[in-house]
């Protein structure tokens, strides 16, 4: 079975949702409703770090 998240050459995005969830989703899909681009497209490692970065509060915000 293929899994993008382990191909080494895959580029992925950063979305965000409205509650300022952070995912990471690979470059190639289509972003699902409800989610908008923060980010890439990138390495895994560099989306990684931006998520890190940017999502310090895992709570989601109502």
């Amino acid at each position: 079975m293929f899994n993008p998240f382990e191909q080494p050459e895959a580029t992925f995005i950063v979305l965000q949702n409205h509650v300022k969830q952070y995912s990471l989703w690979p470059a190639y899909i289509d972003i699902p409703a409800g989610w908008a681009q923060q980010f890439g497209p990138a390495q895994k490692e560099r989306c990684e770090a931006y998520i890190e970065q940017h999502w310090q509060d895992l709570s989601p915000v109502i």
